[in-house]
């Protein structure tokens, strides 16, 4: 969904507690400028207004969202989730992305899909895939290639482990600049991670033990200030040479 905003701006709003029906932005008077609205906001009439409780959030160039700590995943086009694959069905594998209804996967959704060369998923299998379509009431739609159809990161992550976390947590992690969390462990330590928007993270590494640590480190910074943060992982890696 794409508005143009007036000269109003809804930077006073961001990084704060928003909650439904709050109008964040009135379209009343419109610039030439292209703003992009993510979840939780939602365009009535001239104004852009709440949906949910949260914290507005800003990621440049031009994309406002709502930010809630939940844990249940609320699909949205273009998200970059993580799935689980449940089932296998002749024109669709069944995924779990943590949101209130499975999503299809067709079997031809990945770069140079053909009826000859269906992949095999065993159940449990765990991808990085796109939403494609996520309209109400109907089954999500996934895929294994980006916007140009190729398969560039999405597929299956073989070996790691997948952790869960809020929805907050995830966009913490995929934000800009890099969450701190993550910038020291990776100074530390050498380990991949892919970030589903959808309140789930995959970490791997040569170690089992480097996979636990970074992982659950990562899910007990939620509920620390930045300082306590500082100073867990000045614990947590001063042994680590």
């Amino acid at each position: 969904m794409e508005a143009k905003p007036s000269s109003t701006s809804p930077s006073t709003f961001v990084d704060q507690l928003v909650v439904p029906g709050d109008v964040i932005l009135d379209l009343s008077s419109m610039a030439n400028q292209t703003i992009k609205l993510g979840g939780g906001l939602r365009q009535d009439g001239d104004s852009i207004s709440v949906m949910k409780a949260g914290n507005l959030r800003f990621t440049k160039p031009n994309k406002y969202w709502v930010e809630s700590s939940h844990k249940r995943y609320v699909p949205n086009a273009g998200d970059n989730v993580l799935g689980v694959v449940v089932d296998t069905k002749p024109e669709n594998f069944l995924v779990d992305i943590k949101g209130p209804a499975l999503a299809f996967l067709p079997v031809l959704a990945f770069e140079g899909g053909t009826r000859r060369n269906i992949p095999k998923f065993e159940v449990g299998t765990l991808l990085y895939v796109r939403v494609v379509n996520a309209n109400t009431g109907m089954n999500p739609e996934l895929s294994c290639m980006d916007a140009n159809g190729k398969a560039a990161e999405y597929g299956v992550l073989k070996e790691g482990y997948m952790f869960e976390s809020s929805t907050g947590l995830s966009r913490t992690l995929l934000s800009s600049p890099p969450y701190p969390v993550l910038e020291a462990l990776g100074k530390k330590l050498s380990f991949e991670i892919a970030v589903g928007i959808n309140g789930r993270f995959w970490v791997n590494a040569s170690q089992s033990s480097t996979v636990i640590l970074v992982g659950n480190a990562i899910q007990k910074s939620e509920s620390l200030s930045l300082v306590q943060q500082k100073i867990y992982l000045e614990k947590l890696l001063k042994n680590i040479q």
